[in-house]
């Protein structure tokens, strides 16, 4: 992936405000030290081996909804990894594997020192103005990309704050943080922070209800996640976005067939 196509699908995407200031800091110093590497003959004008950035504007588009996807959860994921005051390997090999595995190689290598800027700028401004300039970040996101996309976005964050097996309590306040900056609930936090969880009280946490909950409002609570987290809502970032989803999707099905089954549905 081309340096230039991060600022170029930033700008086009999410044009000025706070995410592009904080792009131009970073991404300028990933320009100077990283464009020699990448912009190889074989990679010019590519993204995780896709077509050309420049054959058409709708797949211009595309690049510019999944690069500032991408930017974005690497602002926020500096922010919840440092909530609870220090920085894990576990949780930047995390990173490095969503990039690896979502976005490609040179996504997961540029990925990593645009996260290590990250924290520089952080500690340079303070803790205090790096938190409004997330939560102003916050706000650019909710503007620009609907619903169903932010849920995936706080799907990885979430996926993050866990890969050192414990989720601090101060990360869990970052993230229902961004995620009421970006006009979600924090219950979409405590949902997601169930998935994957094979006790029927997270199943329960899953669908945002309660064990006394009526059938109907259990089946109502399934139907509305099935609608916000269906893969082709998000099929716009990309088909390796749509494929984590689809994981997310079945962990949510998980967990309503065992509320089903306590249930005798």
């Amino acid at each position: 992936m081309a340096i230039g196509k991060w600022i170029g699908g930033i700008v086009g995407f999410m044009s000025g405000g706070p995410l592009g200031a904080l792009a131009g800091i970073v991404l300028g110093g990933v320009l100077d030290s990283m464009l020699d590497a990448v912009n190889t003959p074989e990679t010019q004008g590519t993204f995780g081996g896709a077509q050309g950035f420049g054959e058409t504007y709708a797949h211009q588009q595309q690049q510019g909804q999944r690069n500032s996807f991408l930017f974005s959860m690497l602002v926020l994921a500096s922010y919840i990894i440092k909530a609870d005051g220090k920085v894990m390997h576990s949780e930047m090999e995390l990173v490095r594997n969503v990039l690896r595995q979502n976005f490609g190689e040179a996504a997961r290598m540029q990925g990593d020192e645009i996260l290590r800027r990250l924290f520089d700028e952080q500690k340079r401004i303070g803790f205090s103005q790096f938190r409004q300039t997330v939560m102003d970040c916050c706000r650019q996101i909710a503007q620009n990309m609907d619903y169903s996309q932010r849920l995936q976005l706080l799907n990885f964050l979430v996926m993050i704050a866990q890969a050192d097996g414990h989720v601090d309590a101060a990360e869990v306040t970052a993230m229902k943080e961004c995620a009421q900056w970006m006009s979600m609930s924090a219950d979409d936090v405590d949902s997601m922070l169930g998935l994957g969880k094979d006790d029927l009280e997270s199943a329960y946490q899953v669908l945002g209800v309660s064990p006394t909950a009526t059938d109907d409002e259990v089946k109502k609570a399934y139907r509305r996640l099935a609608l916000e987290h269906h893969p082709d809502k998000v099929a716009a970032l990309g088909e390796d976005v749509r494929r984590a989803a689809e994981v997310k999707f079945q962990k949510i099905n998980e967990a309503k067939e065992r509320i089903w089954k306590a249930r005798g549905l």
